[in-house]
């Protein structure tokens, strides 16, 4: 894995925003992946976890792009295993 910089987490939600992904409470995502030593591995328990904290990713009124994201993902080096379980959370909700 390619060692990229914390504040990269930056630049991977902002391409999930550009994919159409829709972040609520994006304020609170940002601020708990800046505290995080391992910014993939908190990503990985919020998008799993975050919606008692009100974090949830969800479809805009745009299509989402799901290259978009697999580049997202495969750019910053998150598992595919993620990216396949983020995609499912995100068609669950239709």
């Amino acid at each position: 894995m390619s060692r990229l910089g914390a504040e990269c987490f930056n630049q991977f939600l902002d391409s999930l925003k550009q994919a159409g992904i829709v972040i609520s409470n994006e304020t609170e995502l940002r601020e708990r992946l800046a505290e995080a030593q391992r910014w993939r591995f908190a990503f990985a328990t919020l998008a799993r976890c975050g919606r008692s904290l009100g974090i949830r990713f969800e479809e805009s009124g745009v299509r989402v792009s799901k290259a978009a994201i697999h580049r997202a993902f495969s750019r910053f080096d998150l598992p595919e295993s993620l990216e396949i379980s983020f995609a499912a959370g995100l068609l669950a909700q239709h």
